[in-house]
């Protein structure tokens, strides 16, 4: 088993490594510092900005890998909220799946996305609360991160579909998004039970990079959640 992590230095990102490394997993990470993530035998670091990356370079990235995991978001800085690229994570896992498709592979390769409960799964369809549907749409026209994790999440539904035969999808929805030493019991969700903007739940960083890699290890969970937006709470 063989896995590609983009977003691998960032706060998620590096849980997710050391989940997919703790299970005997050789992991592509891709970082913008080498130092960002400790050496192992089993972690090949490629030290890229993925935006920067064509689809030909993608794929020499994704060589032999069986799934691809993106914790990509956007730096928590005025140049990272309003800065380019506005889509970074929708144009990078574009370039994902065109890569994918030139690599001809044997079996799909599962591609496993950070989502967030902000952005509603329009294939049931969900129909959120008033209060959280005006805030959103605020926030599509102040906020450019919330429309990029929006768009990500449609590629995904829209254009890679059920029954694509190269990508199979799994997009995973944290909601408030806490620091944790150790996995806990968590619960997953087809929807959010909660209002995530006026009464959010929390879900531990460690707990989604626990749920990414049962996903991408765990045939019975994978054929559970594929193709769907899954809600990741904490247990209280």
């Amino acid at each position: 088993m063989k896995v590609l992590v983009v977003g691998a230095n960032g706060a998620t990102g590096r849980l997710v490594v050391d989940q997919l490394l703790s299970r005997g997993v050789e992991v592509n990470a891709i970082v913008r510092s080498l130092d960002s993530l400790p050496d192992s035998p089993n972690l090949n670091k490629i030290q890229a900005s993925v935006d920067k990356l064509s689809s030909t370079e993608m794929a020499t990235n994704l060589k032999d890998c069986n799934a691809v995991v993106s914790c990509l978001g956007h730096n928590l800085t005025l140049k990272g909220l309003f800065g380019k690229p506005r889509l970074l994570v929708t144009e990078t896992l574009q370039c994902i799946c065109r890569a994918i498709k030139s690599n001809n592979n044997e079996s799909a390769v599962k591609v496993v996305l950070m989502n967030t409960t902000g952005n509603s799964n329009r294939d049931i369809p969900e129909i959120p609360p008033l209060s959280q549907r005006i805030v959103v749409a605020i926030l599509r026209v102040l906020l450019p991160p919330h429309v990029d994790n929006e768009k990500a999440a449609d590629f995904l539904r829209t254009q890679i579909g059920q029954n694509d035969k190269a990508i199979e999808w799994v997009a995973v929805r944290p909601d408030a998004l806490t620091d944790e030493k150790d996995v806990t019991e968590y619960n997953l969700h087809t929807s959010p039970i909660r209002n995530p903007i006026f009464d959010s739940g929390s879900t531990s960083r460690i707990n989604v990079g626990h749920f990414m890699t049962e996903l991408i290890l765990n045939e019975s969970t994978w054929a559970k959640w594929k193709g769907r937006m899954p809600v990741v709470y904490n247990q209280v």
